[in-house]
């Protein structure tokens, strides 16, 4: 039976050396810039950026609520429609890789099936995660905004609902592009029928 604690995206910090097929070929750092990089590949990688960027975004702002540097209410108002968003382009973005892209790599490099397999439990225990972060957002939106005590509380509850997604999102970006893009490098966009 094999060790799961590698593959476990709560604590996992990298591949095993087994899915670094090409990644020891073609290490992050040696990685064409974005413009001289395949259409899709960029296009991907950019969406994954703007990921990590509403992130850094939503932090910044969640850590202004609670050092009390922006009123409840305009937090609200602000976070919401955004992390609604953010929340369906991220499922949308997972489906498109579970049901097209990952069988077309798959299918090009079989020993890679395992990472695969991986990343698609990733999406499930993000998508665990998003419910969390939903239902603790809920729930801090429907604080009263002149209960102070219980606006803290439910704000702690969604920052830390939001810290654990992101987290668990970076990690998961950085280990997808890192089994992705060094196989495209590989065997190229148009031969992959990207």
């Amino acid at each position: 039976m094999t060790d799961p604690a590698p593959f476990d995206l709560e604590t996992r910090a990298g591949w095993p050396d087994e899915l670094k097929l090409f990644l020891d070929r073609f290490p992050r750092e040696t990685w064409p810039p974005r413009e001289k990089i395949g259409a899709v590949t960029k296009f991907w990688l950019d969406i994954h950026d703007g990921f990590r960027g509403f992130a850094g975004k939503l932090g910044a702002a969640t850590g202004e609520f609670r050092e009390g540097r922006v009123t409840p209410t305009h937090f609200r108002s602000w976070f919401a429609p955004r992390l609604e968003m953010f929340l369906s382009h991220l499922n949308g973005h997972h489906q498109i890789e579970d049901y097209q892209y990952f069988p077309i790599f798959v299918a090009a490099e079989g020993r890679l099936k395992r990472g695969f397999d991986v990343l698609e439990n990733d999406h499930a225990v993000i998508h665990a995660a998003m419910d969390g972060l939903v239902e603790t957002a809920n729930g801090f939106l429907t604080v009263a905004a002149d209960d102070a005590d219980k606006l803290r509380f439910a704000g702690d509850a969604y920052a830390q609902a939001s810290d654990r997604l992101m987290l668990l999102l970076g990690r998961h970006l950085d280990d997808e592009e890192d089994l992705i893009v060094p196989l495209i490098l590989d065997r190229g966009e148009h031969d992959l029928g990207l």
